[in-house]
């Protein structure tokens, strides 16, 4: 071997390794991520909505693409399907009354996993939790309280209403429970400021259902107890009122994209062979519900161990920092982005600090149920949400998406996960309190 050929392999091979190159023989190419994308986003999965029948026709696929990649399945479960149990809680009767008045049905709102609650209380057994004033943040003191374990009477101004009315539909339309908990919550719109006297009286029929994620492993080889999570929701929502005749809410980029780009990035890395850090792809269900597959899944696993977690939304169209260019969402609360950014440096592809914050996208996709465990959680995205008007509409159809733009990001998360993956950088960890 001569000289040349020498220093050409070995040029070659250091090249390989810097952040900013990929593999020339990798497997993310256009044809792959339009078959995966495509299967998905078909009229035959009928919006994937959770809970619905529909939605295992994708589970089903899913779990394939990750069989034929090669990935194993989480230590503990029998195939990739993360079963577990949550609990919908119907209301057929509810009354409350303050001081002798009886609420209208739109001023209240029960949140409980009780079959039957009964209070007749005096004033000095009332338990008021909360007062949400005129000047307070509704949405903000509602998430606050919905974590309590107490059972009692939160206050609501009636300057509120309007919001109130909006934040309770969307309440009422996914009462689930991952743990069936009788703590009993009363949210009551009224001018009362001190209630001397509080009945209440609500019957509810409660059924268990079942909901699945999809998670696939592939071991680390040298840091197998350190994980990385590379993640996206493969449910949306379903079937709604026709529009032009179509009804079928395909969910193309919203989002099948990102879960195209978790199988993709499933079968680079199992064929790379070089991940020191274990690497955990999972499809999660129920994120247009409330988060469930998240809730659950966060559960089984120890955050401390979690390095990093690459959630990945909507990345089916060009933003608005370009071609090849996406934004990471809570680029503030640890330096995951730095990382990122400095791993792309050399490259065609850039990851900008999220442009949207008036839109809470950080707080509004998977990676918050592990942000708030102290995980680096960030969603990367390249939609542009003030302005788009496929979201959530019969509309968001697979003819819409860029697949060599969405083929070129998805090659970018590739090259940007590559010096975390190889346990050469760990992302500071997110601190729980800067996380409502």
């Amino acid at each position: 071997m001569n000289f040349r050929i020498k220093y050409f392999i070995l040029i070659s091979a250091f090249s390989y390794f810097l952040p900013g190159k990929l593999n020339a023989q990798t497997n993310i190419n256009p044809d792959e991520v339009s078959r995966i994308v495509k299967t998905l986003s078909a009229d035959n999965m009928r919006g994937r909505k959770a809970l619905t029948p529909d939605i295992d026709k994708a589970a089903t696929f899913i779990s394939a693409e990750f069989k034929k990649a090669g990935l194993q399945t989480w230590p503990g479960l029998k195939s990739f399907e993360q079963s577990f149990p949550v609990y919908e809680i119907n209301s057929f009767s509810s009354s409350v009354v303050l001081d002798g008045t009886t609420l209208t049905e739109p001023a209240v709102l029960i949140k409980t996993g009780a079959k039957k609650v009964e209070w007749n209380q005096k004033s000095n057994s009332v338990k008021i939790l909360t007062r949400i004033e005129a000047s307070d943040n509704l949405i903000e003191k509602f998430q606050e309280t919905l974590t309590s374990k107490e059972s009692g009477l939160v206050l609501i101004d009636t300057a509120h209403a309007e919001l109130f009315k909006r934040y309770k539909n969307y309440l009422s339309r996914n009462n689930l429970q991952l743990n069936l908990d009788s703590t009993t919550l009363v949210f009551a719109l009224t001018s009362v400021k001190n209630p001397q006297s509080v009945q209440v009286s609500a019957q509810n029929a409660v059924t268990k259902k079942t909901l699945k994620n999809i998670v696939g492993y592939l071991p680390g080889t040298t840091r197998k107890n350190e994980y990385v999570i590379f993640s996206a929701h493969y449910d949306h929502i379903g079937i709604l009122n026709p529009v032009n005749g179509d009804s079928i809410a395909n969910g193309a980029d919203d989002d099948a994209t990102g879960t195209t780009a978790v199988i993709t990035l499933a079968n680079y890395f199992k064929k790379q062979k070089k991940n020191a850090r274990s690497l955990i792809f999972v499809a999660f269900t129920a994120e247009e519900i409330g988060g469930y597959g998240a809730q659950y899944f966060s559960k089984q696993l120890d955050p401390q161990q979690v390095t990093a977690m690459f959630n990945i939304e909507m990345i089916g169209k060009e933003s608005q920092f370009g071609k090849n260019a996406g934004f990471i969402t809570g680029y503030d609360k640890s330096n995951f982005g730095q990382i990122i950014q400095k791993n792309l440096v050399g490259s065609s592809y850039s990851f900008q600090p999220d442009p949207y914050l008036k839109e809470n996208l950080f707080y509004r996709s998977d990676n918050a149920t592990l942000a708030r465990l102290g995980v680096p959680a960030h969603t990367l995205s390249t939609d542009k949400i003030d302005t788009d008007k496929l979201y959530h509409s019969v509309d968001d159809e697979f003819a819409s998406l860029d697949i060599a733009n969405m083929t070129n990001i998805i090659k970018a998360i590739a090259q940007a996960a590559r010096s975390i993956i190889a346990g050469q950088d760990t992302p500071t960890r997110i601190k729980p309190e800067d996380v409502k």
